[in-house]
């Protein structure tokens, strides 16, 4: 099983998603470890969940707010889960994780996605 040590204290991680073609595009997002997973969310139709859906096969390494990786990349397996109970619990350890911030995030953001008729999932990455 993979290291996940190097994810502790971290605040996002790098995700790199596939295209059909099998280009990578990674993307810094917000993510909460629970054991060997890590938990994330995101709009249900955005470009990385199209490509999860397509190809589950990711990778991730620990980074900073805009992408800087400042760990070691990890191979992981990526699932999309759209139920209330995954969403409650993976916003339960994001708040309390991030706190405040998320708090902000989710006003902001919750305004835009009732605006947009845009609805989150939740994304759980698994290692090998």
């Amino acid at each position: 099983m993979a290291n996940l040590k190097q994810f502790e204290g971290q605040e996002f991680l790098s995700l790199e998603t596939f295209r059909k073609n099998g280009v990578g595009v990674k993307l810094p997002i917000w993510f909460a470890q629970e054991g060997d997973s890590l938990h994330m969310w995101t709009v249900g139709d955005s470009g990385k969940i199209k490509r999860i859906r397509n190809n589950p096969q990711v990778n991730i390494a620990p980074c900073k707010r805009f992408g800087e990786v400042t760990g070691e990349w990890v191979a992981g397996r990526a699932t999309v889960d759209e139920s209330a109970d995954a969403l409650r619990h993976v916003e339960m350890l994001l708040r309390k994780k991030i706190g405040f911030m998320f708090a902000i995030f989710m006003f902001v953001d919750g305004i835009r996605d009732r605006q947009r008729g845009l609805h989150r999932v939740c994304v759980k990455v698994s290692v090998a």
